[in-house]
């Protein structure tokens, strides 16, 4: 069998994600499925010249069967640019254009026609800018294009301390918010729909029973009894507690400049931080480029790369696309154990 249908979002037309797709395609080592890149068929032509890069690119019908799986060719579901691209170079009224392959892959999706999505990179500043003043990620957009109320981004990875290889897998209670707003934006219903979704999810896509899930602290030092902060006593602590009485395995909350250590990391299936910079930078300095982003709580599998659009380096040939390997492998394994596309 070759695997279930990956729809490939090639995101931001003036950076790397048409490289990263020109690129695993004509390269001729194996994919974890039948993957198909969305977007403009002639913007991939170009920067596979660019790159001096030998493949065939394939448009379908999205309404169609792919055809089966070939060495050097990309099928390509087209979405049409509004305007010209030049590598590195924003257009504001390409913002449409990036949105729209983002409702392609959706829809596939929802309709069984695709088992996962996978997003390369798009430049959150240049749709604004063209037209979406309410755009925040990725996250958000899908969170709203698939009618829930709630999701969570997680970033996965895998560590070796010596001892044997295992993930590391750090989730956000909050996303894309300036940090003076994170405090106010923490709240006892916001966590438990949070650590509720992440702890279904890593049963339901990744087979752990009872995941254990560490907690960290908002403030510095967990709130140090409430002298650096009062959050972790009057939100976090009960919520925990709430939780607990359901049957999560909950630890924390615990302080993030010591939460991440091997010793502690040890018998911990996942790390929920409290927002984007507390968790994320440990994550990527750990595996930077072998992570993938999660979204958790969709009706449908997507991740992502870890990595933003890179403009300096969009058309130069100067990228490594293990992110995005890292990316279609996991949602494989999660399309499959649900049996989807």
């Amino acid at each position: 069998m070759p695997g279930p249908v990956l729809a490939l979002t090639t995101g931001e037309p003036a950076g790397i994600g048409p490289d990263l797709a020109v690129m695993l395609a004509a390269d001729g080592q194996a994919l974890p499925g039948r993957v198909v890149a969305i977007g403009d068929p002639g913007l991939l032509a170009d920067r596979a010249r660019r790159l001096g890069l030998t493949l065939t690119l394939e448009p379908c019908d999205p309404a169609a069967a792919l055809p089966a799986p070939r060495p050097g060719v990309l099928p390509v579901w087209p979405v049409a640019l509004a305007a010209p691209v030049a590598p590195g170079v924003l257009e504001a009224a390409n913002a449409g254009y990036v949105l729209e392959t983002l409702d392609v892959a959706i829809a596939a999706c929802r309709d069984g026609r695709a088992g996962a999505m996978v997003t390369a990179p798009l430049h959150k500043g240049v749709i604004i800018d063209g037209g979406h003043p309410g755009f925040t990620g990725h996250t958000e957009y899908l969170r709203d294009a698939c009618g829930v109320d709630e999701v969570v981004m997680m970033l996965a990875t895998r560590l070796d301390h010596g001892d044997g290889s295992r993930a590391l897998r750090v989730a956000l209670a909050t996303t894309h918010l300036p940090l003076r707003e994170v405090a106010e934006a923490i709240d006892a219903d916001g966590l438990t729909r949070v650590l509720t979704i992440l702890a279904a999810d890593l049963e339901r896509h990744f087979g752990i029973g009872r995941p254990r899930i560490a907690v960290c602290g908002l403030n510095p030092h967990a709130g140090e009894g409430g002298h650096l902060g009062r959050e972790e006593i009057e939100v976090i602590e009960p919520t925990l507690a709430r939780l607990r009485e359901t049957g999560l395995d909950l630890r924390g909350p615990l302080p993030a400049d010591t939460l991440f250590t091997p010793a502690r990391l040890a018998d911990i299936d996942a790390v929920l931080a409290m927002y984007h910079d507390q968790g994320l930078p440990v994550l990527k300095y750990a595996g930077f480029g072998r992570a993938a982003n999660i979204t958790l709580g969709l009706p449908i599998i997507r991740t992502s790369v870890d990595h933003g659009t890179a403009l300096d380096l969009a058309g130069s040939g100067r990228i490594d696309d293990g992110s995005l390997r890292v990316a279609l492998a996991m949602a494989a394994d999660m399309a499959t154990a649900a049996g989807a596309g």
